[in-house]
């Protein structure tokens, strides 16, 4: 139910590619004793009947924001035994909001360290377009290794820096600020919370919706609640002394995503 390299994640902040460690390095398995660790978790059976129920009352009613936030309910809950296992299941994208904000961070007092023809070397990006400076900036941050969770990172990250400049017109993706960095972590956190959603429930708004424009629209509509659920979570843990400063990005993550998902785990 929770992959076995999103458990136990190290409350210090992960490794940025700057450390000289990829932000998808995972422990060497061998390397590691197996007497202390926990028996894996099994799912349980028809973990996500609950889950597409809802949804599909929700596709085929057209969009009612009470049968989404049943399924996610039962989504949390049920499919992963409550908003802790739900959590623990996206420590990766933890990990993966500490690699991009100390990239964007590095860059921005211009620290950090790109070697020659590496996606972020000055020469490569120089009088390159916004769209080409995310794409190096995604290479960086999450490299591809063959895994479902790296392309749905990959895929968050593009959105939250394309989110990014639609609210910040005149950001510059090589010197943000403060507000502006802890803006794409805070959207790159809550896409890919909805991506995973998607990924293991949204196969029943594209098959029960009426039409696929219709489809569009509800994980349209589902995507912008996870957006603002995850936001009020991010919100009230900056209201707190939270804030996403560099060493600290992992735990206020982890936090916000906790957050977010006992709000799923109590909409029913």
């Amino acid at each position: 139910m929770v992959p076995p390299w999103a458990d136990d994640l190290p409350d210090d902040e992960a490794a940025s590619p700057d450390d000289g460690a990829q932000p998808d390095d995972k422990p060497d398995d061998e390397s590691q004793g197996t007497e202390n660790k926990p028996p894996e978790k099994i799912a349980p059976p028809h973990r996500w009947t609950g889950a597409n129920r809802n949804l599909k009352k929700y596709a085929e009613g057209g969009g009612d924001q009470k049968d989404l936030k049943r399924s996610l309910h039962h989504y949390a809950k049920t499919g992963y035994g409550g908003s802790k296992g739900a959590a623990a299941r996206m420590n990766g994208t933890a990990k993966t909001a500490a690699a991009l904000g100390g990239v964007l961070s590095g860059l921005a007092a211009g620290s950090t360290i790109t070697s020659a023809g590496s996606p972020l070397d000055p020469k490569l990006l120089s009088g390159r377009t916004a769209s080409e400076i995310m794409d190096a900036l995604v290479e960086t941050v999450r490299p591809v290794d063959g895994t479902q969770d790296a392309e749905a990172e990959r895929a968050s990250i593009r959105d939250a820096l394309s989110e990014l400049l639609v609210n910040y017109p005149e950001a510059d993706l090589l010197d943000l600020t403060d507000d502006q960095r802890s803006f794409a972590i805070e959207r790159f956190t809550a896409f890919d919370v909805f991506r995973r959603f998607d990924l293991d429930v949204g196969k029943t708004i594209r098959e029960k919706a009426s039409s696929a424009s219709s489809a569009l629209k509800l994980l349209k509509q589902a995507r912008d609640y996870v957006k603002q659920v995850v936001a009020a979570s991010f919100r009230k843990l900056k209201n707190d002394g939270h804030s996403l400063t560099s060493g600290k990005i992992v735990n206020v993550v982890k936090d916000a995503l906790q957050a977010t998902y006992e709000v799923f785990e109590g909409g029913e």
